[in-house]
């Protein structure tokens, strides 16, 4: 891809994922690691799309902690989605964070990803992003409490009372729906999902080795959309346990 301002190739990186998906930090820190090592770093663009994990789910504050709601979810014992979200932990660890899955929140995030729009207008994308990762993971933050995010989104370099106004209307609704409607399109049945220059695709959070061999491949090639590694999101794959997190499937009745 050439841009025209800058009179040279780059190489575009799009980025479906969601606020409240362990395995879209996780996966973020990956790509962010193999970039420090692609010689081209430079001339790499990283644009962050919209995806929601439950567009259903309730944007009210809950008593549920994180166990007790993927257990309830996917149908497990408390004591099997501690053990999950441990591994989980550990993966997050393996890449410098650190998840606290007592403190986790879990929201609707439609409001924060229209957020995110808004930031990706003033250039600060990146910058919020980061923080609302770290916000949920981390620190507790419920992300639909207004006044906390825009709080956030003042950390991140945001004005505090226009991200306040963004939250409290419905602005940028049509531009989540939109990057959802390309994910569809796309057939992204999980996150992160990686599209490199629109030409190759990472599923789920893969080894470090994965995302080397992708950067460069698309890098010096040009070729249909294909999915390098082991598509983690094909098949009966559900929730965070192998590398992505899936959209839930309905049961047959």
């Amino acid at each position: 891809m050439t841009d025209p301002a800058k009179g040279a190739f780059f190489m575009k990186i799009e980025v479906w994922s969601d606020f409240v998906c362990p395995f879209c930090y996780i996966g973020k820190r990956r790509l962010e690691q193999a970039l420090e090592r692609f010689p081209h770093k430079a001339q790499v663009e990283v644009v962050y799309k919209s995806f929601e994990l439950d567009p259903n789910f309730s944007r009210e504050a809950n008593d549920n902690d994180i166990h007790d709601l993927l257990a309830g979810k996917y149908g497990m014992s408390r004591e099997q989605a501690i053990a999950s979200n441990r591994s989980v932990g550990e993966a997050a660890n393996s890449v410098g964070l650190n998840f606290d899955f007592d403190r986790m929140r879990y929201t609707n995030t439609f409001d924060a990803h229209r957020l995110a729009h808004f930031a990706a207008e003033k250039g600060l994308s990146h910058a919020l992003t980061e923080r609302l990762l770290k916000a949920y993971f981390t620190e507790g933050a419920f992300l639909n409490d207004h006044e906390a995010v825009a709080k956030l989104a003042e950390e991140a370099g945001l004005d505090k009372n226009e991200a306040l106004n963004v939250l409290q209307s419905d602005v940028y609704s049509e531009n989540v729906r939109a990057d959802e409607n390309e994910a569809m399109q796309l057939g992204v049945r999980g996150v992160p999902f990686f599209v490199l220059d629109e030409k190759f695709a990472i599923s789920g959070a893969q080894p470090d080795s994965v995302f080397d061999q992708a950067l460069e491949r698309a890098w010096s090639e040009r070729s249909p959309l294909t999915v390098l590694g082991e598509d983690l999101t094909s098949g009966d794959a559900d929730g965070c346990f192998d590398g992505s997190c899936a959209v839930p499937q309905a049961k047959p009745e």
